[in-house]
């Protein structure tokens, strides 16, 4: 994500870069629109608010005064130079001694009207104080409730003397592209701001987190509304303005919103339980490409394949699955493409029991699996010392020039005792393999989801796969730490 710049002070200008917005709408979005917005806006336009921050930052290291030869004509002149100026600081502990304090404004919208307010995760990171600023002018501390960096959203609780006025999340399921939408923020600083555009597309990933599914929109949406509200033309909240595509920092008519069938449940846990509690399974999975489509006889390419389970115990292990099943439909729900399981299992309530349709050699198969919940990090399990012959046997083929493992191969390519299958030692460069990307020190485990454990049984499964008129060999490989995935690697 480092094509994102945060907007705090400045935006930096790249050709063309990727912004998450302390931003908002500042100019209308061309073209004819609805007649007339105005009595939606008038009903909402109380509940969206101006979020401002301030934080201390640690002082900057003084400027050391310039080290000149013994004698220099200018030695004077530098030393009553830094002298005055030092004083004017206030000595030591002068302003650039102090810490500085710093300010940033972003935007957010109210969802209760006990004071319930929902941003993004990026407009409070790191605040010492936060205010929201309402439209009557009146300003209350803010207390942040929860975050969740993966979807870039935080709850916000301020205590209001009266009820406020909140809107409702939509469903942003329902949005079409070419439906007409209305971004209220805060641009600039500049107060309550309305736009109005259409949605230009749906479910785009801008490589930002792990449940990318931006609403992308032409309503200007320019520095100052992230956490905004993206409205229908009901009032109901179908979007969090996040991100912006813009060369300058200012609209180019290319925003993007996370949509509210991602924000409600995030938001809902964050108010019952102050953290997002996530369903697991525990796969590591990845996309299915028309070779892989093909070696596995699935037709055409869909699904999320599963390269491999987090342990022996992870719920998907327990019911049964295993590295080369194609996940094709989770809890009733199509998996289309591997981005569309992550978000399904994470919305999927921790204990739930539910059915897992899978691709395995070509047959449709079901499994019941128990939704576990997510954990914080991963952890591996120590190498153990391996007890391999030192003498290889080394064979080539399909580009690679791959080795049986011995002790000497694992601490050379720090292979993980539980890593089994051939080493790969060479890539041809000019190889169909080395375009995918394969290279030496990973290790094929399966070949055509048949387990290869010498060099012999890969060049036997190569020629099976040959005689079988397959255009491509599906190979599982994992790095040195037991990490695997698949490649299909043309036979041609």
């Amino acid at each position: 994500m480092s094509s994102f710049n945060r907007f705090r002070s400045a935006v930096a200008a790249p050709a063309v870069a990727l912004a998450l917005l302390l931003a908002a709408p500042a100019v209308a979005a061309p073209g004819k629109g609805p007649d007339t917005v105005a009595d939606v806006a008038e009903k909402v336009m109380d509940a969206v608010v101006n979020i401002s921050t301030s934080q201390n930052v640690a002082p900057s290291r003084s400027v050391p005064t310039p080290q000149l030869p013994p004698g220099s004509p200018f030695e004077d002149f530098f030393d009553e130079f830094f002298k005055r100026r030092q004083q004017e600081d206030g000595g030591d502990q002068g302003p650039s001694q102090r810490p500085r304090r710093v300010s940033s404004l972003g935007s957010g919208f109210v969802i209760d009207p006990s004071g319930y307010i929902v941003t993004n995760n990026h407009v409070i990171a790191d605040a010492d104080e936060i205010y929201a600023n309402f439209n009557d002018g009146s300003k209350l501390k803010a207390e942040l409730i929860g975050r969740d960096t993966k979807t870039d959203l935080a709850l916000l609780k301020v205590k209001p003397e009266k009820p406020l006025v909140a809107v409702k999340f939509g469903d942003s399921d329902k949005m079409r592209v070419g439906d007409w939408v209305m971004a209220i923020g805060n641009p600039f600083g500049l107060g309550g701001t309305l736009t109005v555009g259409v949605i230009s597309a749906r479910n785009r990933d801008i490589n930002s987190g792990p449940y990318d599914n931006f609403l992308q929109t032409d309503a200007a949406i320019n520095r100052g509304n992230s956490g905004g509200p993206l409205f229908n033309m009901d009032g109901d909240v179908i979007g969090i303005n996040t991100a912006i595509i813009s060369p300058s920092g200012g609209s180019i008519g290319i925003g993007f919103a996370v949509p509210s069938s991602t924000a409600g449940p995030v938001i809902a846990q964050l108010q019952q339980f102050k953290e997002v509690r996530r369903g697991w399974i525990g796969v590591r999975i990845q996309s299915v490409s028309d070779e892989i489509a093909e070696s596995l006889n699935l037709g055409k390419a869909r699904g999320a394949l599963v390269g491999g389970l987090n342990d022996d115990n992870s719920p998907s292990a327990r019911a049964g699955l295993k590295a080369g099943d194609v996940i094709v439909k989770f809890d009733g729900k199509d998996v289309k493409d591997v981005r569309d399981l992550p978000r399904i299992v994470a919305d999927t309530p921790v204990g739930k029991e539910v059915d897992v349709t899978v691709v395995r050699k070509g047959k449709e198969e079901t499994f019941k699996i128990t939704v576990a919940r997510a954990p914080e990090e991963e952890k591996t399990s120590p190498a153990k010392a391996s007890n391999d012959t030192d003498k290889p046997v080394v064979k080539k083929v399909l580009g690679l020039e791959v080795a049986s493992i011995t002790d000497d191969l694992r601490r050379k390519f720090k292979l993980k005792d539980t890593v089994k299958g051939v080493v790969i030692t060479s890539v041809d460069r000019n190889s169909a393999a080395a375009d995918k990307g394969l290279k030496p020190g990973q290790v094929i485990v399966e070949v055509g989801q048949e387990p290869v454990a010498a060099p012999a049984d890969l060049q036997k499964r190569v020629d099976a796969l040959k005689k079988d008129n397959k255009k491509s060999a599906l190979l599982l490989i994992s790095d040195g730490e037991g990490q695997v995935q698949f490649a299909a690697v043309p036979l041609n």
